[in-house]
């Protein structure tokens, strides 16, 4: 079965604007507080996941360059699929090391689910066949 969905293309500018703001944010504070950020993973229950991945302090650095250059692609539409992808590839280790280790404070999990949504809404579908539309 084909089917067919129409989006305001608005709506798709604003949900990409929207979900890179996170990734924005986060990869400047993993790049401005390091120390801050390393000793939250190290205070981790599932901490061990992240230490598979490499050194810590390496791996905030590199994280926090990507969420930024991922980050801004993605809010201003540039390669929007790729961009998405790194950033799910980014946010899928982060949510196991930091929120399911808190499994008592289950927002921050599932807030890290919903902007996967996101992420895998423009993955998932071409978003240049969607016609910009005047509202």
């Amino acid at each position: 079965m084909n089917s067919t969905l129409t989006v305001s293309w608005r709506s798709v500018q604003l949900l990409r604007i929207l979900v890179s703001g996170i990734f924005l944010v986060a990869g400047l504070n993993h790049l401005i507080e390091i120390e801050k950020t390393v000793s939250r993973i190290e205070a981790a229950q599932f901490k061990g996941f992240a230490a598979i991945f490499g050194n810590l302090e390496l791996l905030v650095i590199l994280s926090g360059i990507a969420m930024l250059i991922a980050g801004f692609s993605f809010m201003i539409g540039f390669k929007t699929r790729w961009a998405a992808i790194v950033l799910l590839a980014i946010l899928i280790p982060i949510s196991i090391t930091i929120q399911v280790g808190q499994i008592t404070t289950l927002g921050p999990l599932f807030k890290n689910i919903a902007i996967a949504g996101g992420l895998l809404f423009f993955i998932l579908n071409d978003i240049k066949t969607i016609k910009k539309q005047k509202l």
